[in-house]
């Protein structure tokens, strides 16, 4: 605390406008940056210009690698021999307003084989309507070469 009043004493008020100023300028344009692209674009129907400065072309997610590639889990149930896709809310339910575990992709963890024998009989705790459960590896193996051709296996079945 001592040591935030003493550095506020070394900078003058002229100084702390000029930087909140900036501040307040540099905010405006990282976030005009950010939503340029993909919202003001189609929001006044032409391509807004680009700013040259330090931004990424993604954006907020300029910290994160982004790969080509995606993966995911999926459980379908079985109902009279057909398979049904159980969305994946119903299953990892999460109660926190605003904190999605499966866009997080926690279901990928049920992939591994040694959960199996317990994901299989949660499933069936959960899930008693249906006969069985497959769960399977659905995989987009280039989401910006060929976005609408995944690639399905199986992982493992859960029968009775």
């Amino acid at each position: 605390m001592y040591l935030v009043l003493f550095v506020e004493d070394l900078v003058s008020p002229g100084r702390k406008r000029a930087m909140s100023l900036f501040v307040i300028a540099w905010l405006l344009v990282f976030h005009y940056e950010t939503v340029r692209y993909h919202y003001l674009s189609p929001l006044f129907h032409r391509e807004l210009p680009k700013l040259p400065l330090l931004f990424p072309p993604a954006g907020w997610i300029m910290f994160f690698r982004v790969d080509e590639t995606e993966g995911r889990a999926e459980v379908y149930g079985l109902q009279r021999g057909q398979p049904v896709l159980i969305d994946p809310h119903n299953i990892f339910t999460t109660r926190f307003v605003g904190y999605d575990n499966i866009r997080r992709n926690v279901l990928v963890s049920v992939l591994y084989r040694e959960q199996a024998r317990d994901f299989c009989r949660f499933l069936w705790r959960k899930f008693p309507e249906y006969e069985g459960f497959l769960v399977t590896y659905l995989e987009y193996p280039s989401v910006i070469e060929h976005p609408h051709q995944p690639r399905r296996a199986l992982a493992y079945r859960c029968e009775p």
